[in-house]
């Protein structure tokens, strides 16, 4: 034990310098194969930590601790019996821990170290029960606890006197020196205290004459001292005097410095004010050159550069921020009338020349406009805005001072300028028309002879009626002359919408700098972009670029503030903009509607091209953005009109009912507008409409090919079906339009079941009376009756067997087969060629048939060597020899 104890200290405790003073080997009362020690350690500080330990060997041939508790949690040591020796025992910790010892006296000797280290405890001892009393000694009767050192196993003391205090480095040098200094040996002990008696006299006695030599010097410094206090009394009367004298000037003092404090504050006012009066009069103050710059010329750029830069002095003058106290003045009174004046006077002046500057700008741009270009474009005004952008900045100040005036000028430019807009806007769709009927006029000449040109044109410019309905004659609908048409309409709808643009955004722009139609926002917008003269945006403040340009505008209120700005000056620059080109949407829309009206296909075009200029805008809150937006809902409404045009001329396609129906007029038609409108809308964002158009048609053509099988008293209405259908399904294999191929299977499973029916019905059991005899076989055979017992019934015999049999010699069969082609091909059209599909469907049924009657031969009667005088080859012979000699 003595060995585990000094490994347990040495690799446990030691390193964590601890020291152990008690150890058990224990082993819990549930598991008692397992086992531990429980280890008493006190750590090496002060004051010192007291722990029980849980220690375990662990699988390297080591210990580990794996539990550890401090001494003052234990509450409660149970030695279960202190009559009898056994090893059970418990400590009531947090928790109860049931342990057996080794033996009773490790036991005993762990419960006595427990006993000895809890008595020193300051407070919360534990209790100990059922322990033998001779092992619960008072600690005072023993006060040197047992501790195992690292080395020897010896017991050394644990706990220290009180008093004791330990030598010093410095103490313990001194007493190695003096120790030196005798050589005695550890038996003159005696000799040796008197010796350090002796020398300590000595030292006493010089101490003390050293003292007594001194006793002159002290008295000398006594006397210095004395004379010292004399001195400082004398001072302090000294001190008295001067304080009296001093009293009577300190109120003197007093007085003149609170008057020097009202001085300082006086003048300190009088500069203030003085500063306040110059900065008024600097504000007011206009001076005479600027005075004489209003009444200047404003005609040439020098008078107009001087007048700007007078009136911004004006305006900052009016405008100034003046202490409100000094406004009662009566000298700023006067100098404000005298401003204000001024500025109406040059406001009125202004107003004046510049309304008769748009006066004359528009009607000398209009007197000047004896023609118009030929090609699709409309004049450019930069000569007119290049005259008017110097006045940009005195604009600018009349909005600001002048609001009423700013309007009325607005109002008159507007006025002036939307004349010319529209006269020429209404030439250039004019032109366009004139040139979309130029192009129908050479595409009537190619095929028509009139008595005049003028003719020509009059005819080809009041054609009213569509050509391109689904439910006309495929003879007259869409030929390659109308696709140039409707492709030359387009190019010159391009034509037309890109000659608008840059007028229109050119103009737009010369508004927002001119007029000053542009918000902050906007204006850190173009700032960001560097554009030399911004665009507003639209209406849409939620965007990221608004997000950017107001991240540093402050509070919500002051951002809603700006919004709101903007949105007032988007709506008066696009007012102004609607009133200068007042006639570009209606005559857009007129133009639209007068060729959707002679030909509906018109509206696809229009359709598509819009779209492209919509959403290709940049500003998509500029007028012309907006007004495209708006004639494209037009001509959506136009495209929509015309597709459902199309579906009532396939509902109201009138079919000869005397003659074989064949190929429906919508089925052969549709090919022909699937081809033109997939080139239409070739790439266009606008395809999801002409999808949903195209399953309406299709359903409003399968529907109708129904009905006309339905009504048609020449052709079956399996033919009618089968023929539109094969044609359905074979164009929507070639068109390969992805939105159709649910459609494309539909048609398919269409023409399969019509193919199926007619071959049913008009095929029919060439071979009745077998197929009736047979019929008998089987329904005896459904009876009961086994199949090879048939032949025992009279009625199905064999006799009566070979009698229908001989009914239908090979001749007779080959005869009924070419009647029967001579009906199918009356009944199929020459258009659709299913003339041998249908006639090969029907030998295959025939062939079903054979083997069907051949395999009931077999099994009703074998042996019988009973067969049909035909053979499958010589069907196969039959069918052949028919379709080759037609």
């Amino acid at each position: 034990m003595a060995a585990i104890r000094h490994t347990l200290h040495k690799e446990v405790f030691l390193p964590n310098d601890e020291r152990l003073v008690g150890v058990v080997n224990v082993a819990k009362a549930s598991k008692k194969k397992k086992t531990a020690f429980l280890c008493l350690a006190v750590n090496n500080e002060k004051p010192s930590l007291i722990t029980v330990n849980q220690v375990k060997k662990s699988d390297k041939d080591g210990y580990k601790r794996k539990n550890s508790w401090q001494l003052r949690e234990l509450k409660l040591v149970d030695g279960k019996d202190e009559n009898k020796l056994t090893g059970e025992f418990d400590l009531h910790f947090e928790k109860v821990y049931k342990w057996i010892a080794n033996s009773p006296s490790e036991k005993n000797a762990f419960i006595k170290c427990l006993w000895k280290f809890c008595s020193h405890q300051p407070r919360s001892k534990p209790t100990f029960t059922n322990i033998p009393k001779d092992l619960l000694q008072d600690p005072d009767s023993s006060p040197n606890m047992g501790v195992v050192t690292p080395s020897i196993g010896e017991e050394v003391s644990v706990l220290e006197p009180e008093d004791y205090q330990a030598l010093t480095a410095r103490e313990e040098s001194d007493l190695e020196t003096l120790m030196a200094r005798y050589n005695f040996v550890i038996g003159n002990a005696e000799e040796f205290t008197e010796q350090l008696a002796r020398e300590l006299s000595e030292l006493d006695a010089a101490n003390i004459r050293s003292i007594m030599a001194s006793e002159q010097k002290v008295q000398g410094l006594m006397n210095m001292l004395q004379t010292s206090l004399d001195e400082i009394t004398e001072l302090e009367t000294r001190l008295d005097v001067y304080d009296m004298i001093l009293k009577n000037v300190k109120d003197s003092v007093a007085q003149m410095e609170e008057k020097d404090a009202c001085m300082k504050i006086q003048h300190k006012n009088n500069m203030k004010l003085l500063e306040e009066l110059e900065n008024m009069i600097s504000k007011l103050d206009l001076s005479d050159k600027h005075r004489a710059a209003l009444d200047g010329d404003l005609k040439t750029p020098d008078g107009i550069a001087a007048c700007t830069v007078a009136a911004k002095a004006l305006q900052e003058a009016a405008n100034a921020q003046i202490n409100p106290g000094l406004m009662k003045m009566s000298a700023y009174t006067e100098q404000k009338a005298d401003l204000d004046k001024l500025q109406s006077r040059f406001a009125i002046r202004l107003s004046h020349h510049l309304n008769n500057l748009f006066l004359h700008l528009g009607n000398e741009v209009e007197e000047n406009l004896t023609h118009l270009a030929s090609d699709l474009t409309l004049p450019k005004h930069s000569n007119c805005h290049r005259q008017l952008l110097p006045y940009t900045e005195l604009m600018n100040w009349l909005k600001d001072t002048e609001p009423n005036s700013y309007t009325q000028l607005c109002r008159v430019y507007t006025t002036a300028l939307s004349k010319l807009y529209e006269k020429e806007i209404k030439y250039l769709f004019e032109l366009a028309k004139e040139k979309i009927t130029k192009n129908g006029y050479e595409k009537d000449r190619k095929y028509k002879t009139l008595g005049s040109n003028q003719d020509l044109v009059l005819k080809a410019s009041v054609k009213t009626k569509s050509l391109s309905l689904l439910g006309m004659d495929p003879e007259q609908y869409g030929s390659d002359l109308d696709v140039q048409e409707w492709e030359g309409f387009d190019r010159i709808l391009e034509n037309l919408l890109s000659a608008l643009e840059p007028i229109c955004l050119s103009e737009q722009k010369f508004c927002v700098k001119y007029f000053g139609l542009q918000s902050d926002i906007s204006a850190s917008q173009s700032n960001h972009s560097n554009l030399t003269i911004p665009v507003p945006q639209g209406l849409t403040p939620t965007s990221s670029s608004h997000s950017l340009s107001l991240s540093h505008a402050g509070s919500e209120e002051v951002l809603m503030s700006a919004l709101k700005k903007e949105k007032q000056i988007n709506e008066e620059l696009r007012r102004m903009m609607g009133e200068l080109f007042a006639s570009l949407e209606p005559e857009l829309v007129s133009f639209i509607s007068h060729f959707d009206k002679i030909d509906g296909f018109y509206s696809m075009y229009v359709l598509v091209r819009m779209s492209q200029h919509v959403m290709s805008a940049q500003d998509t809150g500029s007028f012309l953005s907006m007004t495209f937006a708006s004639v494209l809902v037009q001509a959506k409404r136009n495209f929509d009109k015309f597709m459902q045009s199309q579906i009532r001329s396939i509902e109201d396609a009138k079919v000869s009912k005397k003659s074989r129906c064949g190929i429906l007029p919508f089925v052969a038609n549709f090919e022909k507008f699937a081809r033109q409108a997939e080139n239409i809308f070739k790439s266009s964002e606008r395809r999801t409409d002409l999808n949903r158009w195209y399953s309406k048609l299709v359903k409003a053509i399968f529907d109708e090919v129904v009905k006309v099988s339905l009504e048609h008293q020449k052709t079956p209405q399996e033919v009618v079906q089968m023929e539109n259908f094969h044609h359905l399904f074979t164009m929507f294999f070639q068109l390969k339009i992805p939105c159709l191929e649910s459609e494309r299977k539909e048609a398919k499973q269409k023409y399969n079941d019509a193919l199926q029916a007619y071959v049913t019905l008009y095929f029919g059991r060439p071979l009745e009376k077998l197929n009736l005899f047979f019929e008998g076989v089987e329904n005896k055979v459904a009876q009961g009756v086994k199949e090879n017992e048939i032949g025992y019934h009279l009625a199905f015999s064999k006799q009566e067997l070979r009698k229908v049999i001989k009914e239908y010699p090979g001749k007779e069969v080959k005869k009924g087969l070419e009647s029967l082609y001579k009906k199918v091909e009356k009944h199929l059209c020459e258009e659709e060629n299913l003339l041998q599909v249908v006639w090969h469907s029907m030998q295959d049924e025939f062939i079903r048939q054979y083997k069907y009657i051949e395999s009931l031969i077999e099994r009703c009667y074998p042996g019988a060597k009973i067969s049909l005088e035909f053979s499958i080859d010589d069907i196969l012979a039959f069918f052949s020899e028919i379709a080759r000699s037609h």
